[in-house]
């Protein structure tokens, strides 16, 4: 199986086992060993700190990393670009493997019915735009400290991923309509918040 053809499971075996090879695992190596999904692998490896826990809050993390995805879909870049400190910064096979074992069986369901279709969702200037658009704004939200938002913000940005790894245009238009339906409830929750908080101070 060649890079441009790697599934997301698979390149989750390669990244937690190595496939023998025991060198040093770095965010960019991976972009450049698997160049033609880097944009999706950068986003899969983004929202890793959403399902294996750390000592500070995810969302602190993957939050800004999302929102820079988002905004060089929306510059229409051809490979993302990271930080020189973050791109040699190691990359623990560890998590990896964690990663693959507490999405197996949702990566399995997923894998069942994603294939590349409908390309255009995901190649297209204009779809690239509101894709990166929709990262930028999710991005920003996951960053934000509210309580129990990991979880829900992981699983839709990781459809965002998948379709853009496995080039699965069906599957892009569900992550937008997830994407933008997370979107309206977390505003219409602020909302909420805002008036409570409002009237408390009344």
């Amino acid at each position: 199986m060649t890079p441009a053809e790697i599934s997301t499971r698979a390149l989750l075996d390669t990244l937690a086992e190595g496939n023998g090879d025991a060198g040093p695992l770095t965010l960019g190596g991976v972009l450049d060993q698997f160049r033609a999904r880097a944009f999706g692998i950068f986003l899969l490896l983004s929202v890793l700190p959403a399902f294996v826990p750390l000592p500070v809050g995810a969302g602190a993390v993957s939050g800004p990393l999302v929102s820079l995805a988002g905004l060089q879909l929306l510059a229409l870049m051809a490979h993302p670009w990271v930080p020189g400190f973050l791109s040699r910064r190691p990359l623990s096979r560890e998590s990896m493997a964690k990663f693959r074992d507490r999405t197996s069986g949702l990566l399995r369901k997923l894998e069942k019915l994603s294939r590349p279709r409908a390309e255009g969702v995901i190649d297209r200037p204009a779809a690239r735009l509101f894709t990166g658009l929709l990262l930028v704004l999710l991005g920003g939200l996951l960053a934000l400290p509210i309580p129990g938002t990991n979880y829900p913000f992981g699983l839709i940005l990781l459809a965002f991923a998948i379709a853009l790894i496995e080039r699965d245009g069906r599957l892009m238009l569900a992550a937008w309509a997830l994407g933008i339906a997370e979107i309206v409830v977390m505003v219409v929750f602020s909302g909420h918040v805002a008036g409570w908080i409002a009237g408390l101070l009344a």
